[in-house]
């Protein structure tokens, strides 16, 4: 018999606030007032300042000198190192647990997919970046190795908090295509290839970004 452990007020707070993040509905630079989020959900100053602490340890807060914290803007610079350091940890996972997959792991990766697929067909962006987040973890997480794990989490939730502000872009197409040939290449058995293809994810990725993100051509007119 297994169960959910519950979760402490800061952790449900600190849940709370990084979905609202990660989804876009806190957009970049809204001000974070203790308060304000206490009142909202009914609880005491103390586990909001300790969440607020944690998100901004994530890297979703930022807390000025003055004290004063917002939700971190998304640079084309932090973007990019974001993606370089998600892209070392997951490939190095899925390099180690791919030769420990069995069907039972091909099938839940399958369910996985699907569900992504599904969540961006409907709208909702929450349940489709849960669930490729997922697919990528099955297969870390059959290497055994929870301290990388415990690192790729640290940045997953920003990872999607990319894609979820680039909700109308393609580039939630660049992960469903590897999927899609990461499944594939295991059905046949081709591990290292199917190794090789999730690196690739990040590679075509990642210039996709930066193009997505890059500054505006500055007007010539200007200081004219």
């Amino acid at each position: 018999m297994s169960f959910a452990v519950p979760l402490t007020r800061r952790e449900a707070i600190a849940h709370h606030l990084r979905n609202e993040i990660v989804t876009g509905a806190l957009p970049p630079g809204t001000v974070i007032k203790d308060a304000e989020v206490a009142a909202l959900l009914g609880v005491s100053i103390t586990p909001v300042r300790e969440a607020i602490a944690q998100l901004a340890a994530e890297g979703l807060i930022d807390i000025a000198p003055n004290r004063i914290r917002r939700v971190t803007h998304v640079t084309q610079k932090n973007a990019l190192e974001l993606i370089d350091v998600m892209g070392v940890l997951a490939c190095a996972g899925v390099e180690w647990g791919v030769d420990n997959l069995t069907e039972s792991h091909l099938a839940r990766m399958r369910g996985r997919l699907d569900e992504f697929v599904a969540g961006l067909e409907r709208g909702d962006v929450t349940a489709a970046a849960a669930a490729g987040a997922d697919f990528s973890t099955i297969m870390i997480m059959a290497g055994g190795n929870r301290e990388l794990q415990t690192h790729v989490d640290l940045v997953v939730a920003r990872t999607r908090r990319l894609l979820a502000l680039n909700a109308e872009s393609d580039l939630w197409q660049v992960w469903i295509n590897g999927y899609r040939d990461i499944l594939d290449l295991l059905e046949r058995g081709d591990r290292a290839a199917a190794v090789e293809r999730y690196r690739a994810i990040y590679q075509e990725y990642r210039p996709r970004v930066q193009a997505l993100l890059a500054d505006p051509p500055a007007d010539p007119m200007v200081g004219r």
